[in-house]
């Protein structure tokens, strides 16, 4: 079984994809939502659509909530993230895997494809 951290390259950008960057993120399996760093957000000048609490292991954190256009492995898609002040790295959480129909996969550490469940 493997075991260690699963690094991607991603594309992101605004909902209309005007401004795009790739970057490395850091498959996140025990976050519920995308995160990016503060700095990230304002260089896609990304909206603030609301604010979220976070359950951390260091406590609980009020982060800006924002939209983002995100590709990983040619899928893509438009989904909620947040804005951290505190992570300076992205962090791909488990509802972006899902809406792009990706998953870990624990004996390799790849992301693979799967089916998308309506039940």
């Amino acid at each position: 079984m493997f075991l260690g951290h699963i690094w991607v390259k991603v594309k992101l950008g605004d909902p209309e994809k005007r401004k795009v960057v790739e970057v490395e993120a850091l498959v996140d399996t025990g976050a519920t939502l995308t995160v990016i760093p503060r700095k990230l957000a304002e260089q896609l000048s990304l909206k603030i659509t609301g604010k979220t609490v976070a359950e951390t292991g260091a406590g609980k954190l009020v982060l800006d909530r924002t939209r983002i256009w995100i590709e990983i492995e040619g899928k893509e898609e438009t989904v909620p993230a947040l804005i951290s002040d505190i992570i300076d790295k992205v962090l791909i959480g488990v509802t972006t895997l899902e809406v792009l129909g990706l998953k870990v996969d624990p004996l390799t550490g790849k992301l693979v494809e799967w089916t998308i469940l309506l039940y």
